[in-house]
């Protein structure tokens, strides 16, 4: 009897030990098959990979080797790696390379190599996406070298901004455009978009330490300032926002040859997008939405479509065209708008590498009249966001209303 009951607990404690063996391997299996599905975005970083591999830059501090192998989005410490790879000494980083990038040893060494060259930017989706990729890997591993890092990029940040609050296209300061407070490819919005997520208390960025955190504040209150004394004003009217601003009139300005300074449609959506998140918005701020938002429906081209066609291959400076752009006729399309609006007349404005002021698409070279976005779509996301944003915080007054 003894021996059938000591069997029967044997069993009992055998199949306890494996059930929770089983218990044990199962739970470590799944968390390490969560971790491995755990994905950080590294969508942001598209404009500058594009570049990397489009582009046959000779000033690239690397450039890729054939069928250079990429990490999974899963694998995100190694990105992360790469990220801090990347980091110069003064906390910024370069431009139009691929994170996701399985680098050679060669590469690796030529890249860290770098780190004193001082070249740093915000063009291209680049520096504030970084420190924010770095902040949830940091919040995902608490591995100290990210958070070091993350900080660092903040302080560069905070060390770029003009005391008019604005931000160059780089720092420290070069010559030429890049000085300019630049709203061009999103550089200076995608800063403010950073420090708002700080501002608001973001739970990626919960390791900030007060000190830093109050530095962030007085910034991105700078940054809604000069946002606000940029947007643009014609005969007491105000429009909208140019590509780049001087940094010392804060008037609109040059950048490329073919970007002039003109009321710049596209540029100013993202902007005016930022200012329609803000709670309890200032009357400055409803005052600059209101205008920006009335600028974007008078602005409205009517039965207008380009239409993108196959036109015999030819070799530019600068690429291989195969195809051809133009203008057509079509009372079924929906509304849209030109990049560039003329300073005092509002007219639709195109340029050419030779700075001369156009009025068609038909003038622009081929090259140029293929190579870059001259009409877009994207003021319609502002004003289908605007009823709401107008009963939430004007009741009162519509500038849309007939």
């Amino acid at each position: 009897m003894k021996t059938s009951q000591s069997l029967s607990r044997n069993k009992s404690l055998l199949f306890g030990i494996l059930l929770t063996s089983f218990s044990f391997l199962y739970s470590g299996a799944q968390s390490e098959k969560d971790k491995k599905t755990t994905v950080i975005s590294t969508k942001p970083f598209s404009d500058s990979m594009n570049h990397w591999y489009g582009i046959a830059d000779k000033n690239n501090i690397v450039n890729p080797i054939p069928n250079q192998p990429k990490y999974e989005e899963s694998e995100y410490t190694k990105i992360a790696d790469n990220i801090i790879y990347f980091q110069r000494d003064n906390g910024g980083w370069p431009k139009n390379y691929d994170m996701r990038a399985i680098l050679t040893t060669e590469q690796i060494n030529d890249i860290v190599g770098s780190r004193s060259v001082l070249h740093t930017t915000f063009d291209n989706g680049t520096t504030y996406t970084h420190v924010y990729y770095l902040a949830q890997v940091y919040t995902l591993t608490k591995i100290e070298k990210y958070k070091t890092a993350c900080l660092k990029g903040i302080d560069f940040i905070l060390e770029a901004q003009y005391p008019n609050g604005g931000w160059p296209q780089y720092y420290p300061l070069e010559k030429g455009y890049s000085r300019h407070i630049t709203f061009n490819d999103g550089a200076y919005m995608g800063i403010m978009n950073l420090l708002d997520k700080i501002v608001q208390n973001d739970p990626n960025f919960s390791f900030i330490d007060a000190e830093t955190k109050s530095k962030v504040n007085t910034a991105y209150e700078k940054g809604i300032d000069c946002i606000l004394k940029t947007q643009i004003s014609d005969h007491g009217k105000l429009s909208a926002w140019c590509q780049q601003h001087d940094e010392v009139t804060l008037l609109p300005v040059w950048a490329r040859k073919f970007e002039p300074p003109s009321v710049s449609n596209a540029e100013s959506v993202d902007i005016v997008l930022f200012l329609m998140k803000i709670e309890n918005p200032s009357e400055q701020v409803i005052r600059a939405v209101q205008s920006a938002v009335k600028w974007f429906e008078d602005s409205k081209i009517y039965n207008t479509r380009v239409e993108t066609f196959e036109a015999p291959e030819m070799d530019s400076k600068f690429k291989k065209i195969k195809d051809d752009r133009r203008v057509v006729n079509d009372p079924t399309a929906p509304p849209i708008w030109t990049r560039y609006y003329e300073l005092g007349t509002g007219k639709p404005l195109f340029c050419d590498r030779d700075s001369v002021y156009l009025y068609s698409l038909a003038e622009v070279s081929r090259e140029r009249r293929t190579g870059y976005a001259w009409y877009t779509y994207n003021p319609e996301k502002v004003l289908k966001k605007y009823p709401e944003w107008q009963k939430k915080w004007t009741p009162e007054t519509d500038v849309l209303k007939k």
